[in-house]
């Protein structure tokens, strides 16, 4: 697992897992980081070149003159599989990474050869909208009033501390968040420290992210996207899922009939550090089965 840094309009972290196969490209959602990915990330490189990116804002990469909106993050995805893997991508999204992969699986269909959807950040059908969670009202009202999210975000780090700041999140998007692996929990604490660091800089990115999926997941125009995708796709939700219920992903494959979804059992929003091996033996099931639908090559 390789931390490397790619100049595009500004550095971008990104994490090399390694692999001499097809480039596989990791997109985590709102508040993630490319960490979210290394309890999978070598088991992966085992069979592609496992790259895992770090959106403006996030992680390690800073937000320096750029924006760190949707459409801004799509922009810099596209940018990073043209300028530095300069091949089309086997491309995986969770939560608003996986809204960002149908954005570029939509407008640029020559660069993505397969599109994985890990529980996408995608419009909720009203019906089965989640019942709103008030600690959850208490950072949209923030987050929509200039000034007050910045201090609130930054205040929230410095009275909980990283490790209880993350103990919480992982509550937040895991049904049993005792199942992620120490090491991976252990690294955001880390990170989380580092981030603690930047200033406004970090509340900034996730403010600006935060208003802009909530009003992209509210617009019907995504499913034009969603039609115009053309690459084969696998949607994996967790049954549990308290951020993005499961019937929106079934909405979606109701729309695509020709996807594919996986529902796990017991699992909320990151399947990716919550089950890993789960995630890995589904996720690996559908790509052979790709591999094997493929028609041989004629010499």
């Amino acid at each position: 697992m390789r931390h490397r840094i790619a100049g595009l309009d500004g550095p971008v972290h990104y994490i090399d897992f390694g692999g001499q196969g097809k480039p596989l490209l990791m997109v985590h959602g709102l508040g993630g980081n490319a960490l979210n990915w290394m309890a999978v990330g070598p088991a992966l490189a085992e069979r592609y070149h496992a790259i895992a990116i770090d959106l403006a804002g996030f992680g390690q990469t800073p937000l320096y003159h750029r924006s760190a909106t949707v459409g801004a993050n799509a922009e810099l995805v596209n940018a990073f599989i043209e300028k530095v893997i300069d091949e089309p991508v086997v491309l995986m999204g969770n939560s608003m990474g996986g809204h960002i992969a149908v954005l570029e699986a939509a407008d640029h269909p020559h660069r993505v050869t397969e599109c994985i959807l890990v529980d996408p950040a995608i419009p909720i059908p009203l019906a089965h909208a989640p019942r709103p969670d008030p600690t959850m009202l208490g950072v949209a009202a923030a987050v929509s009033i200039p000034g007050l999210a910045e201090v609130i975000f930054e205040r929230r780090l410095r009275d909980m501390g990283a490790e209880t700041l993350v103990q919480r999140s992982l509550e937040l998007v895991c049904a049993d968040p005792s199942q992620v692996p120490a090491d991976v929990v252990e690294a955001h604490v880390q990170l989380t420290r580092e981030r603690g660091h930047l200033g406004p800089q970090g509340s900034r990115a996730f403010i600006q992210a935060s208003r802009s999926i909530a009003l992209r997941m509210a617009d019907p125009r995504f499913w034009t996207r969603v039609k115009r995708v053309t690459a084969p796709t696998l949607v994996i939700h967790g049954s549990l899922d308290r951020v993005i219920p499961l019937a929106a992903a079934r909405e979606l494959v109701r729309r695509r009939p020709d996807w594919t979804l996986r529902v796990l059992e017991g699992v909320g929003h990151v399947p990716m550090m919550e089950t890993p091996d789960l995630f890995l033996s589904v996720l690996l099931e559908w790509l052979a089965d790709r591999i094997a639908s493929e028609p041989a090559a004629v010499s």
